[in-house]
């Protein structure tokens, strides 16, 4: 059986079966908290720690899931293209949005670590929370934190505005898809950004956009930002 395990159609099955399953769940039970990403990543840990499987071995199989991620984001160019017109003609108050946004996430967990008195390594850490995990885990790099907190606290973000970002905003007012999708991709990423296109395509489009815009900003930003709030 320990063999089966590091196959590579182990991780694959078991991570296609878990995604399947949650659907069925959600269709049965439109609870936020059953939303899809996070009851598959919890199925997934469960069965990995019943069956006293290592990650390692998991991933051998789940790394060809991850391989279609660069594909995936590429290929939102086309739907990209397909929105050129409307975007220029948003572009202003997008771009006022996801600066604002993305500068307003960073203040926010500096200030929310400041007030509860934490270790300078979590702003080391975390400042870089709303960004997708490559980008997230080379700003860590820069700022010297520690890129293992990064990654688990980015896919936490990424799976919380998945599941309740946009029923939040909903319940602030916000219900224009674009404002909601641009949301998304500025606070939760890659995971956000696969909420998005749930909502339309344009919402998906625009939260693409806001993902990439934030991820720049972060990364040319976040390490001034971190030292002038640090000094």
């Amino acid at each position: 059986m320990k063999v089966f395990f590091e196959q590579p159609i182990f991780g694959v099955t078991l991570t296609l079966l878990a995604y399947y399953l949650s659907g069925l769940l959600k269709r049965r039970f439109n609870y936020i908290l059953f939303n899809r990403i996070l009851v598959s990543v919890v199925m997934i840990i469960l069965v990995l720690l019943a069956l006293e499987i290592d990650f390692k071995q998991y991933n051998i199989g789940g790394k060809y899931i991850s391989f279609f991620l660069g594909p995936s984001v590429v290929s939102l160019g086309v739907f990209l293209f397909e929105k050129l017109q409307q975007i220029k003609q948003d572009i202003k108050p997008f771009m006022i949005s996801v600066i604002l946004g993305g500068l307003l996430g960073m203040l926010a967990v500096l200030g929310s670590l400041y007030l509860w008195n934490s270790p300078e390594i979590l702003a080391k850490s975390l400042i870089a929370k709303s960004v997708t995990t490559p980008i997230a885990i080379e700003i860590t790099k820069v700022t010297e934190g520690l890129p293992e907190i990064t990654a688990g606290i980015v896919i936490i973000t990424g799976i919380l505005g998945n599941a309740i970002g946009a029923p939040f905003l909903r319940k602030l007012g916000i219900t224009n898809p674009l404002a909601i999708g641009t949301a998304l991709g500025t606070s939760a990423h890659g995971i956000g950004t696969a909420r998005a296109f749930e909502i339309s395509t344009s919402a998906g489009v625009y939260s693409g956009l806001a993902m990439c815009f934030n991820g720049l900003l972060t990364a040319l930003l976040a390490p001034y930002i971190l030292q002038w709030v640090l000094t």
